[in-house]
């Protein structure tokens, strides 16, 4: 996809789970008293969802990617498909591909209708014996928080999206792996331009009990460990559309 045309305005789908019916049922033995109060919860719930049926908010939907970065010549050259990698304590360590989207919207904490995924494979300590390989799914979202501002680095040709709509920051996201295992997957956009040097760029991620914390860092010359993130389209969405924390 080369330098799409920037969408406003854009329609956005909207999800929800509604799991509270499913798990009354599913309670054998209750509390009268608590489900008095759970009534009440969910009337105050459902009354303060029609004050706010039909306002509109602000939303912004991204893509990330884990990224090849490569030269020749004078040119620099950013594609999707790369690998970013991090470690265990041990040294063992687990390789990521990947790409999704999400939408950030105002007034919710954590990114909505997110989609994504790619392969994953682990070593153990020595670097040299498998321990396991896969695909993964992102699941849900924790948290997005974006660098304000355009921060394109500068003579790059950006085959994902326009490098005005690059952006830099910080995006967490809950995974499932295709052997059953959940984790959390960081994915963290330096990007260049006016970034601070407090963002680092690359991945870190979580398997099961395994923290692979000591992120893999970019090199020069070395096409692993980079990552970006674009701005896909931005307009106006209901109140609840989207939603993922219902």
């Amino acid at each position: 996809m080369n330098n799409p045309q920037r969408q406003t305005n854009r329609s956005l789908t909207r999800r929800a789970r509604y799991a509270l019916l499913a798990l009354l049922i599913g309670i054998a033995v209750t509390s009268p008293a608590w489900l008095i109060g759970r009534a009440g919860e969910k009337h105050h719930s459902e009354k303060h969802k029609g004050k706010n049926k039909g306002k509109k908010h602000h939303g912004t939907e991204y893509r990330w990617d884990l990224i090849h970065l490569t030269s020749q010549g004078t040119n620099t050259f950013l594609d999707a498909g790369g690998f970013d990698w991090a470690k265990a304590s041990d040294g063992s360590q687990i390789t990521l591909t990947g790409s999704g989207t999400w939408l950030t919207i105002s007034g919710h904490e954590t990114p909505q209708a997110v989609t994504g995924g790619g392969n994953w494979a682990t070593l153990d300590e020595s670097g040299t014996n498998s321990t396991g390989s896969g695909t993964y799914a992102v699941t849900g979202g924790v948290g997005f928080n974006v660098v304000p501002g355009n921060t394109p680095t500068a003579g790059t040709i950006d085959s994902i999206g326009s490098t005005d709509d690059s952006r830099s920051g910080l995006l967490i996201l809950r995974v499932r792996y295709s052997d059953g295992e959940e984790g959390v997957l960081t994915v963290s956009c330096h990007g260049g331009g006016t970034a601070p040097e407090t963002i680092f760029e690359g991945i870190t991620a979580t398997k099961g009990f395994v923290g692979y914390v000591d992120r893999g860092k970019p090199v020069g010359g070395v096409d692993a460990n980079r990552t970006a993130f674009h701005v896909l389209a931005e307009g106006q969405v209901d109140d609840d559309d989207g939603d993922d924390d219902d």
